[in-house]
């Protein structure tokens, strides 16, 4: 089998990959529980390869979490559930629905006009969505009311973000960022309290509670609470990469070196960063 630009060949190779007779051992075993988290790890070194702008990275990337939908469609048509084809259709349809202004006649021509006719045709195929699960059977509790569309798959920083936004949309919501900094003040003092009196479970409680409420305030400033974090995270690996390696030079280990040495070397990094703006 030859590789190929056309996007039947990945599927046919997926399903020579599952063939229960003459497939690969591991692949046939695999179930949605035991892929799922390899779709969201690809999903993220393909963020993290567009944070690094690496355009070959990202190619690759890509093609592993289109690999990740191939596999899933796979899996759903052995048990007669659907197909590729079933979910390049309900795609492609969806992007029809949602783009009246583009594919068919809207008064929609502006980019607010547009959001808010996204808006309200999601609402209207949330509606469908909820009568075809309840005519399978399938409960639809976790997905009723005002929040039902913010999944829970999300990682809880965008998650708490999306939660946040929808509640926004009916008017819960502070009116400026200086009240929700008065909120992350009143939670740390309660988190304090929790700690002086050794609750864990307290604890953990107010602890989401404050970084709740930290995604507020990141919401009101338009700065993403999951790319803010990422980025404090890339500078947490450089400085810290520094101290490893002015250790190394200095025939030190990690391991050996005290706290005070390495924030000594911490601060030296931060200095070098501001001199290099």
């Amino acid at each position: 089998m030859e590789p190929s630009k056309d996007i039947s060949r990945l599927i046919e190779i997926m399903a020579a990959l599952r063939n229960p007779e003459t497939g690969c051992p591991w692949d046939i075993v695999q179930t949605f529980e035991t892929i799922k988290p390899y779709t969201i790890e690809e999903a993220y070194e393909v963020s993290d390869a567009i944070e690094r702008n690496d355009m070959d990275d990202l190619c690759d990337e890509l093609g592993d979490l289109l690999l990740q939908v191939v596999f899933h469609a796979r899996m759903a048509e052995e048990a007669g559930e659907f197909s590729f084809g079933d979910v390049v259709e309900a795609i492609t349809r969806k992007m029809i629905r949602r783009h009246p202004h583009v594919f068919d006649r809207s008064d929609a021509d502006t980019p607010a006009r547009v959001k808010q006719q996204w808006d309200e045709i999601k609402q209207a195929e949330k509606r469908e969505r909820a009568e075809r699960r309840a005519r399978r059977g399938l409960s639809e509790d976790f997905n009723a009311g005002h929040l039902g569309s913010v999944q829970r798959s999300f990682p809880a920083l965008t998650e708490a973000l999306k939660l946040q936004e929808r509640a926004a949309k009916v008017g819960f919501d502070w009116s400026a960022p200086e009240p929700i900094l008065d909120k992350i003040e009143e939670e740390i003092g309660e988190l304090r309290e929790a700690l002086a009196h050794g609750d864990r479970a307290k604890v953990s409680d107010e602890l989401g509670d404050l970084i709740f409420a930290v995604v507020n305030i990141g919401r009101h400033v338009d700065a993403d609470p999951e790319q803010a974090l990422r980025g404090t995270n890339t500078k947490f690996r450089r400085r810290f990469n520094h101290i490893e390696t002015v250790l190394e030079k200095e025939g030190e280990t990690l391991q050996a070196a005290s706290l005070e040495r390495m924030e000594e070397i911490w601060q030296a990094a931060k200095a070098i960063e501001r001199q290099l703006g």
